[in-house]
């Protein structure tokens, strides 16, 4: 048996577009090359859940960290990935690599180093909307999934690195 002894995990969306709020998908070239380097390198493949669907559900909105940044946004993530941190545990007392995330650069929930911040709430068609578009901003913090993931790893003392620059992570091989 052929096993390569190294795993990733990756942000649900890396591998399932059809996850990702409409109309932002991404075409697949976006992952190919990351994909198959991945493939090549025999390198096991962990995904992730996806706080936002399972919260949110498919027909949901864009939204901003600042949303998410609540107590059970949090709890609801940290459940989310109870398996697949005993997953992780297992995967290291058998002696695999772990060689790291894969986020998604200006996610509010899996963004890595940098996420979408913004007065954004209240009613649709209630206010001035302009002035909540204007209040959007790209900063340089991890989403709140990934805040949540990495807090946890530290708790299991497993030390990852974390990335949303798939061509660095591509390099690290």
């Amino acid at each position: 048996m052929n096993r390569g002894k190294k795993i990733v995990l990756v942000s649900h969306c890396i591998l399932n577009q059809n996850s990702v709020v409409k109309p932002y998908g991404r075409k697949a070239e976006d992952f190919k090359d990351l994909l198959i380097r991945l493939i090549e390198e025999n390198i096991g493949i962990i995904q992730l859940p996806c706080p936002e669907i399972s919260i949110y559900g498919l027909n949901r909105w864009g939204h901003v960290k600042d949303q998410f940044e609540t107590p059970h946004f949090r709890k609801q993530s940290k459940l989310m990935i109870e398996n697949i941190l005993d997953n992780l545990i297992e995967h290291k007392n058998n002696g695999y690599d772990i060689l790291g995330v894969i986020g998604i650069k200006g996610s509010p929930s899996c963004g890595i180093s940098t996420t979408c911040r913004g007065d954004w709430n209240g009613s649709v068609g209630c206010g001035d909307i302009g002035e909540k578009l204007k209040s959007l901003r790209e900063v340089c913090e991890a989403g709140v999934f990934m805040e949540v993931l990495k807090k946890s790893l530290t708790e299991i003392d497993i030390d990852i690195d974390f990335y949303d620059d798939f061509e660095r992570f591509i390099q690290t091989l």
